[in-house]
């Protein structure tokens, strides 16, 4: 009997393990947006300080840090992982506002 990479996925009989499963489909679906909103706005910032656009930059580190702990509230990410993400971009943004007024 050959086994194949692929397990495949049992289907589970009770009535509660299957409004589970019903569930976990959805909070996947919502963790996974989350996630991508998560990166996608520490890329907008990270591109804005990138271009050397300090108003910019500012501004959409204002909108990330929002987002930021709310991912880190829901439990996606890590409370210590968010605050990393948030101070390396403040230092950045910060740098960025160091080199414009030298």
């Amino acid at each position: 009997m050959a086994t194949s990479s692929k397990a495949k996925k049992k289907t589970v009989r009770l009535a509660s393990g299957r409004k589970r499963a019903r569930q976990d489909v959805k909070l996947n679906a919502q963790n996974s947006s989350m996630r991508s909103h998560f990166r996608t706005v520490i890329k907008n910032v990270q591109k804005a300080v990138l271009s050397g656009d300090k108003d910019k930059a500012v501004d959409l580190f204002k909108s990330a840090q929002k987002i930021i702990d709310s991912v880190a509230d829901k439990g996606i990410f890590h409370k210590n992982k968010a605050a990393r993400h948030k101070s390396r971009l403040a230092a950045k943004v910060k740098a960025l506002g160091a080199t414009a007024a030298a």
